[in-house]
């Protein structure tokens, strides 16, 4: 059976009341053998609700989480929805300097923290006097009240706070081009007129049915974490929520809890496939996998298909559409590498796509420009900067990606290079101000540049070209080693070149593009 939503749904904080109504004693999500049931849910979202009022937040008041994929996150969700709070999860693989920010410059009250992260927890803490609380998601930390005692101490009455669907609930950071991430703001029409529109659409692959079971692997501080969650939890189907992406437990979820459903980048994708017990198991329940957030290479999109045989949905977007806009279903899948397969697919119901010039004005089929999305899922903008915003988003719905692209005569996107000089590594987006200004701070660096070079297993990778100064040492080792202490591991370089100066051009900007140039070639776009 074919499912959908009451339309008159007024935001998500509508759902696991519609669920617990329909279907109460049924599974809603299942982590580590613990099974929830949509009644269930619906009351720990009450009593989280209840919780945070208690705590004195009030609609528009903001929570950070920082921690890995559990049952209780993605009730948390949903209590903060029903409390009119909105949450901000944090990627766990982050450096604590940049958690720190990302707390201070959301303004959050509250820091939930997993059990994984106690003494960053505490770090934070101390650095963020904004912060109001700590909770410890499971324990573990004995001067902060452990997460279930303080939500089970509250009713589960409903406390049915009024909301607006165009009211932000969800706060993701971006990398920022200039060294900071930035908040994009999502809201509930967001996600629900998206939905509605293809709920409406005659496209088998978009929609669910009553038997799927779905897969959340992908890290919760990214849309394709917390946001496939949401979609799952939406249609009311069963959650099969695991801590982290684990290749081989990926493969006992299909063999074992008959997951038929999920999303993953490429790099997990490659880590799955290639485990020997890949070609033991029985796949005749998966409907459809899902795959984004970085280029697949054909040679690994064949395998993958001739191993899982369903169907594949290659998906476009970003944190700043609510995720996917842009796809290719299963029928433009061939095990042939066409023209077609090296797209990223047309334009989901409700979204238009064009192409812009350096003035901002349309460019005919055939020509490189950067993608620009139209879409009732573009944010409202990013929190506290309306530069940035106004930037991005020039007026009249638009939002400019960044990527730089080209349209066919039939509306297929072609993903040609980026804009602004973004890496994505294993579904990781690296902006290289970021990582050139840790490298910068070390007392034997001149000035550097980053890149992003292909990579066999992540896709890309980062390398620095590094100049030092005059009469001053680093090795590669200790200089990726300095780096990381400042930010996340994944945006370190995996690799450092030294020169004795950068290329510039007449005007003193950095020759990214020279730099590239050997890396890149024989291949026929310049992302990989």
């Amino acid at each position: 059976m074919k499912l959908s939503l009451d339309a008159n749904l007024k935001t998500l904080a509508d759902v696991p009341r519609a669920h617990a109504a329909s279907k109460g004693d049924q599974i809603a999500t299942s982590f580590e053998g613990r099974l929830t049931t949509h009644a269930e849910f619906n009351r720990h979202a009450s009593q989280i609700a209840n919780a945070l009022i208690a705590a004195g937040l009030k609609p528009g008041d903001r929570v950070a989480h920082v921690g890995k994929n559990t049952d209780s996150y993605f009730e948390l969700i949903f209590g903060c929805m029903k409390a009119g709070v909105i949450i901000v999860p944090v990627v766990w693989r982050l450096a604590p300097p940049e958690v720190s920010y990302i707390v201070q410059d959301s303004g959050a009250k509250l820091l939930f923290i997993g059990p994984e992260f106690i003494d960053l927890g505490r770090q934070v803490a101390a650095e963020c006097p904004g912060l109001q609380g700590v909770i410890a998601m499971e324990g573990g930390a004995p001067e902060w009240p452990d997460f279930v005692k303080w939500r089970d101490a509250q009713p589960d009455i409903d406390p049915r706070l009024e909301c607006g669907s165009d009211e932000p609930f969800l706060q993701l950071y971006t990398s920022g081009t200039t060294g900071r991430p930035k908040g994009a703001m999502l809201t509930h029409n967001n996600f629900l007129a998206m939905r509605r529109l293809q709920d409406a659409a005659d496209e088998d692959w978009l929609h669910w049915y009553a038997d799927d079971i779905g897969l959340v692997a992908m890290p919760n501080g990214h849309i394709g974490g917390t946001g496939f969650g949401i979609w799952v939890m939406y249609y009311g189907v069963k959650a099969i929520i695991t801590r982290e992406f684990d290749p081989m437990q990926v493969l006992d979820m299909i063999e074992h809890e008959g997951v038929n459903k999920f999303f993953m980048v490429p790099a997990a994708l490659q880590f799955v496939v290639r485990q020997p017990r890949a070609r033991q198991i029985d796949y005749s329940r998966l409907r459809s996998i899902s795959y984004g957030a970085s280029p697949i290479p054909h040679a690994l999109l064949v395998e993958c298909m001739d191993v899982f045989k369903c169907g594949f949905v290659q998906m476009y977007g970003l944190t700043e559409t609510t995720g996917t806009v842009v796809a290719l279903p299963p029928e433009d899948h061939a095990m042939e590498e066409t023209p077609r397969m090296r797209s990223a697919g047309r334009a989901l119901p409700g979204v238009e796509i064009a192409i812009l010039d350096d003035n901002g004005k349309p460019l005919p089929p055939g020509e490189i420009g950067e993608i620009a999305i139209r879409s009732p899922s573009n944010m409202i903008g990013y929190y506290n900067l309306p530069e940035a915003t106004a930037a991005a988003m020039p007026g009249d719905g638009w939002f400019k990606s960044g990527d730089a692209g080209y349209m066919d005569e039939d509306g297929y996107l072609y993903v040609h290079d980026r804009m602004k000089d973004m890496i994505i590594s294993g579904g990781e987006n690296i902006y290289p101000a970021e990582v050139e200004n840790a490298l910068c701070s070390h007392p034997a660096v001149a000035e550097a540049a980053v890149i992003g070079i292909p990579s066999q297993k992540w896709g890309e990778e980062v390398k620095a070209i590094v100049a030092l100064r005059p009469d001053k040492e680093v090795t590669e080792e200790d200089l990726i080693g300095f780096v990381r202490t400042r930010i996340a591991a994944f945006k370190a370089p995996k690799s450092v070149d030294f020169i004795e100066l950068l290329p510039r051009n007449a005007s003193g900007k950095i020759l990214r593009r020279t730099l590239r140039e050997p890396y890149w070639a024989g291949y026929t776009r310049q992302i990989n």
